[in-house]
């Protein structure tokens, strides 16, 4: 039987692509722990629309979508985890990717009732879970930031998670407006 554990992470360390040692305390693995984080938010996400196809067949699309973005944050955790760039691991995450982000929020923004005030983070479960990988898609974005002071990081990638937090702020809404969850405004 293969076993799960290694043991080679015991004192501290893990390895990167490259085969390098770092400490687990190192910027790298607080941007992978933040996008391996929210990659696990959206699988729960998914989760809870999955739930609600039946009731509204609208929300399908929106868990392929957020399938492919699982997929693509492995990728950029991939790619992350064999910087400096010692390996050619590009991640195919690109300018396609990010337009294709902003064609999402087009589209689901021009249904949507017009945003007056802020609006407390809730709604349906789904979409409570979504604002909450939105919070978590924006420490990612800041521990990427603080890597990219050290070493270079493609600019694409900045574009591609700033822009995911826009889109999953777009999902909660579209998820809780085609659920009938009324948005709740910030209260003074």
């Amino acid at each position: 039987m293969t076993k799960i554990y290694t043991k080679t992470g015991d004192a501290g360390e893990s390895g990167l692509v490259d085969g390098r040692r770092a400490g687990k305390d190192e910027g790298i693995f607080w941007v992978i722990g933040s996008v391996d984080e929210l990659n696990a938010t959206l699988g729960l996400a998914v989760s809870e629309i999955n739930g609600y196809i039946a009731e509204n067949p609208d929300v399908v699309k929106i868990i392929t979508r957020l399938e492919k973005i699982q997929t693509n944050l492995f990728k950029l955790g991939a790619e992350l985890a064999a910087l400096p760039g010692l390996l050619n691991n590009d991640s195919s995450i690109d300018e396609g990717c990010v337009s294709e982000l902003e064609n999402h929020i087009d589209e689901w923004w021009g249904n949507l009732p017009p945003l007056n005030n802020f609006i407390l983070p809730g709604g349906m479960r789904a979409g409570a879970v979504l604002h909450q990988s939105r919070t978590i898609c924006r420490r990612a974005e800041r521990d990427l930031v603080a890597l990219g002071r050290t070493v270079v990081i493609r600019p694409e990638i900045y574009r591609y998670v700033n822009r995911l937090s826009d889109w999953l702020f777009a999902a909660a809404r579209f998820v809780n407006s085609r659920l009938g969850r009324e948005e709740r405004i910030m209260l003074d």
